[in-house]
Parts: structure tokens; C-alpha cells; sequence
């Protein structure tokens, strides 16, 4: 899945595709890397981003999911990276496929639009909101409370009528959690994989906790910026596919499919000894 920021305020790419004409030739680069879906945000969800209109989003990401679907056709799924029961509709109904909600169809009216919809639903575990977040990353037993958070939004979407084979689980890196957290929840991925039993979306990509990796690993890299973290990112996306997951959300999609592709080379044991 490759990240399509059509925001002014996106923490490493913000304000780089505000067009049409740039939006569209970001989708032809990450198709020709090897992209399987590109996810469309109008509203930054980093720490402390400002507020959206509902007006401002639906400007931004409809006309992109418009014209990302005349211009390429299906050759790829459209996500729709928001939290906006009218963004949902309208984004749907201009071509999009999955509906991609970090709050995890929270806001009033996004549970009944996403049933109405019928498409699939990404819920990811967070905690409060951009500017609350941080504050809220206090846990007694992370890996448990995350499981229990999620299984309660599954069984919320569930109830609303979603399908529980239209869920895929997202652990919500970055999100209301911190250096540790995400250590713990990197080592025991495999398991909260098993434990939903549902597809997972992973998205770790120019993230805080890889830049704290960078200034563990060597202070000397404690000055960079979120486009260095692409290399460990790329890295971090292979690692969580071999825990399990099925979708790895990032911003590098040529990197990300030349660390996956050469792992999945590898494992093919149909290659014969020469």
C-alpha cells in the first residue's frame, strides 16, 4: 500500500501533491515500483495536526480519487484514508475500494456508512485524538489492551453490519503509543496476528519509533530526517510480513518491493539446484 498525502501539513511529504498533475504522476511512479494500493489521506492524523473540514477534506480527496480512477483504470485498489462518514460516501462512490480509518469508524455515522457501503474496512487501535494521543500511550499490559481495544471496535463493526471477512486490523503504530510499546508490540507481532485471525495492515513507514531506532543504533543519526528512515522502513515492512501481515502501508513503495520481492525469491523452494 503506498501513501498518498494530498495535505499541506503531512509530517514528510505534506504539501508535495496538492495538484492533480503531481497527485497523478506520484500514482504512475509507485505503480511502475510495484504498488498493490494506494491509500488517499486528506487530513495529516501526526501528532498535533491541525483540525480538517469536512468541506476542505472532501476537496482535496475526491477529485483525486476521481481522477486517479480515470486515469489508471483498475489496475490498482484505492483506499480512502479517513475518518469522515461523507469522505467515505463520496470517496466510494468517485472509485475508491477500502475504507481506511485510524480512528476505527469512531466518529458519529462512520459504523452505518461503512456497513451501507460494503466495502472492506481497515480498523486500526489508537487512542484520542492527534493533539491527545501522546498523553494517552499509558498501558498496564500493552499487547493485551491493544487486543481488547480492537476486538471491541471488531465486534462494534460487526454489530453495525460489517462483515467480519470485509475487516482487516491495524496495531496503529505510531499512534497513542511509544519507544518501548513499539519494541513490544515489533516483538510479539507475529502473535496479535494470530490472535485477530484477520488480515493485518502494517504501517510503520517514516515513523518516530524509526528515527528513535536511528539515534539508539548511533547518535551521529540523531539528525536526519524522515525520508532517511526509508532503508530501516523497507526492513521493518519485510520483518512484519514474516510475522504475518498482509498489508505493509509505505511511502517508499520501490524500496518496500525490493526487500519483499527478494525475500519471497528466496523462500520459493521450487528453484532448482543448477
Amino acid at each position: 500500500m503506498g501513501i498518498l498525502n494530498v495535505t499541506p501539513d503531512s509530517f514528510s511529504d505534506g504539501g508535495q501533491f496538492t495538484t492533480i498533475e503531481r497527485i497523478l504522476a506520484h500514482c504512475q511512479q509507485m505503480i511502475q515500483a510495484g504498488v498493490d494500493i494506494i491509500d488517499i489521506g486528506g487530513e495529516s492524523t501526526r501528532p498535533n495536526a491541525d483540525k480538517v473540514s469536512q468541506e476542505e477534506e472532501l476537496a482535496r480527496v475526491v477529485p483525486a480519487v476521481r481522477a486517479i480512477r480515470e486515469h489508471f483504470g483498475n489496475q490498482i485498489w484505492l483506499s480512502l484514508d479517513t475518518s469522515n462518514p461523507a469522505v467515505m460516501e463520496q470517496g466510494i462512490n468517485a472509485g475508491a475500494d477500502i475504507i481506511n480509518d485510524v480512528r476505527a469508524l469512531g466518529r458519529d455515522g462512520a459504523l452505518p456508512m461503512a456497513a451501507q457501503l460494503g466495502v472492506p474496512v481497515v480498523l486500526m487501535h489508537s487512542r484520542g485524538e492527534p493533539d491527545t494521543m501522546n498523553d494517552l500511550a499509558v498501558y498496564d499490559l500493552v499487547l493485551e489492551q491493544i487486543k481488547a481495544e480492537l476486538d471491541e471496535k471488531i465486534n462494534q463493526a460487526m454489530a453495525a453490519g460489517i462483515q467480519r471477512k470485509q475487516i482487516i486490523v491495524d496495531v496503529g503504530m505510531g499512534f497513542a503509543k511509544n519507544f518501548e510499546q513499539h519494541r513490544l508490540i515489533m516483538q510479539h507481532l507475529d502473535e496479535l496476528v494470530q490472535y485477530f485471525e484477520l488480515p493485518m495492515l502494517f504501517g510503520v513507514s517514516r515513523k518516530r519509533f524509526l528515527g528513535e531506532l536511528l539515534s539508539h543504533a548511533n547518535p551521529a543519526w540523531k539528525t536526519h530526517t524522515p525520508v532517511d528512515r526509508d532503508l530501516m522502513g523497507a526492513g521493518m515492512s519485510l520483518l512484519a510480513v514474516q510475522a504475518g501481515a498482509s498489508i505493509v502501508r509505505v511511502h517508499d513503495v520501490a524500496g518496500s518491493v525490493q526487500m519483499l520481492s527478494m525475500w519471497q525469491q528466496l523462500q520459493d523452494t521450487s528453484a532448482k539446484h543448477l
